[in-house]
């Protein structure tokens, strides 16, 4: 097991934060003493509450994954579950965007400019790509579908402004929602999917860190009459 005991040496998600969390308390304590004797901005202010504003989070998060049991098993749908169900955690904690917040929080900033409803959908596509997120029941192309029609029947670019084509648009995805089977009421579910999907990949990039981390220290002398021991085996909780 001693290689299993370093392998958040190559974490990316969790020892970098570590090293972010070593990093802050490295600061030496004169660097807010009195000795320096000069006056205080308000940047030195608004860098002092962002500071102890990220350590205070980071400290929240370290706290949550002490006590939760997370398993490396991306495969394993219980094991997703509990990992999503620990990020939920610590994001509520840390207050955090989730991702479909943070998603949100993108296209509210990055179209509030936007004036024609296509220029808007295409940022929308723009914006879900970015996120690697897939259009499984293929509503974008529903969507665009729906706005050359308006657009045809108005006989001029639909703008965001156009209240009446506006109407026209949204009656139209409607439409073409429950054509999908896409129901309001089912935004919820979407969101737990979306989620889960996330918790998924996150738990997988971690489990081929720590796989790549003990396979570098099984090429070590040290180590080669070790046996590797199986990843879903480890717990995070005695790392940190």
């Amino acid at each position: 097991m001693a290689y299993a005991s370093r392998f958040l040496s190559r974490s990316k998600q969790l020892q970098g934060s570590l090293a972010i969390f070593q990093q802050h308390n490295a600061i030496p304590v004169r660097a807010f003493a009195k000795e320096a004797a000069r006056p205080t901005f308000k940047g030195d202010e608004m860098l002092k509450g962002v500071f102890f504003d990220i350590k205070n989070k980071f400290q929240a998060a370290v706290d949550i994954l002490r006590k939760e049991k997370i398993t490396l098993d991306p495969e394993d749908p219980a094991a997703v579950k509990q990992y999503a169900n620990v990020m939920k955690t610590i994001r509520q904690k840390a207050d955090m965007f989730s991702e479909s917040q943070r998603i949100k929080h993108d296209i509210d900033t990055e179209t509030q400019d936007i004036p024609d409803a296509r220029a808007y959908l295409l940022k929308l596509q723009e914006i879900r790509t970015r996120r690697g997120l897939t259009d499984e029941l293929g509503a974008e192309a529903m969507m665009f579908e729906a706005l050359e029609k308006v657009e045809k029947d108005i006989k001029k670019p639909l703008l965001r402004s156009d209240k009446k084509g506006m109407d026209l648009l949204v009656a139209e995805f409607e439409k073409g929602n429950k054509k999908l089977g896409i129901r309001k009421e089912d935004l919820p579910k979407y969101e737990e999917n979306l989620e889960l999907s996330m918790a998924k990949a996150q738990l997988d990039e971690l489990k081929s860190d720590a796989v790549e981390a003990m396979e570098s220290q099984k090429k070590k002398e040290e180590f080669q009459d070790e046996e590797m021991p199986d990843v879903k085996s480890l717990d995070i909780r005695n790392f940190i």
